[in-house]
């Protein structure tokens, strides 16, 4: 059962800290992309397109909704492009947009984005605005997705614990059935026999739950180090913070006890039909 019991914990521990990560992950991307929105200059003409851009970029900081509108250079826009198209200056080949990276007051919605887009309408004809939330909702949904998938994962893996130790408490009463009669025999109660299988139970749980969650505390922390190599918004290092983390210390907590009530239940009901 320790071993059983280690995996278990050693399981849902990585899945508890999937859940956590997706969710402080899905609330801060959603968060700060509801207040970035792009513009897209998109005259063919490279010079009518600088002029809106500029024209767009003054027009846009006078607005009260707009906290900031920043111009982004052509090299990066190209180097944003450059895994899809290749090397070289993409820019002589096809006609790239000229962005506007902007952050808002608020959480952008309709009516704020047809105003933006009437006061920007005015000075650049081309120009196109977008709310980032937009283009990341399908990932947003996918991640809330995996955190109920992670959350029934947990459920299984609790239940399935409580099922070792059913069948552990089982088996140790039906090989300890002789002696049981004899103690009961020189006057022993059904509770003073529950609590000698109990407490090792317990401590078999313990040793199960305090191996698995090492175990996963040591896979979290080569994962955070992996993450932060990355260097993606989505998931980085700081998802992984202790404060974040630290429900997870109450799994072993949990499992013990889970552990001690099943196998209680299961030898006073057991004990109950010997009689």
């Amino acid at each position: 059962m320790p071993w059983v019991i280690a995996i278990m914990v050693f399981l849902t521990v990585l899945a508890a800290a999937a859940a956590l990560t997706l969710s402080s992950a899905t609330t801060s991307t959603g968060e700060q992309l509801s207040r970035e929105a792009t513009v897209q200059i998109l005259a063919p003409d490279p010079a009518v397109r600088d002029r809106e851009q500029r024209a767009a970029q003054r027009a846009l900081v006078q607005l009260p909704q707009i906290v900031r509108a920043d111009a982004v250079p052509p090299a990066d826009v190209e180097a944003l492009l450059a895994p899809w198209f290749g090397g070289g200056s993409i820019a002589e080949d096809i006609p790239l947009p000229a962005l506007i990276d902007l952050t808002l007051a608020r959480p952008v919605d309709d009516m704020m984005l047809a105003s933006i887009s009437a006061a920007v309408l005015d000075v650049a004809p081309s120009a196109r605005i977008d709310a980032d939330s937009a283009w990341l909702e399908p990932v947003l949904q996918a991640m809330q997705s995996l955190q109920w998938l992670a959350a029934a994962l947990i459920l299984l893996l609790a239940i399935a614990t409580a099922a070792t130790v059913v069948l552990a408490a089982r088996s140790a009463l039906g090989s300890h059935s002789a002696t049981i009669a004899i103690v009961h025999l020189l006057g022993g109660t059904d509770l003073q026999i529950s609590r000698l299988f109990q407490r090792r139970m317990a401590l078999d749980a313990t040793f199960g739950s305090v191996l698995g969650f090492l175990a996963g505390a040591a896979m979290l922390v080569g994962l955070s180090r992996q993450l932060a190599a990355l260097e993606t918004p989505l998931l980085n290092a700081s998802t992984f913070s202790p404060w974040l983390l630290a429900p997870l210390l109450g799994i072993p907590v949990i499992t013990v006890l889970l552990a001690m009530l099943m196998a209680r239940l299961t030898i006073l009901g057991a004990l109950r039909k010997m009689l």
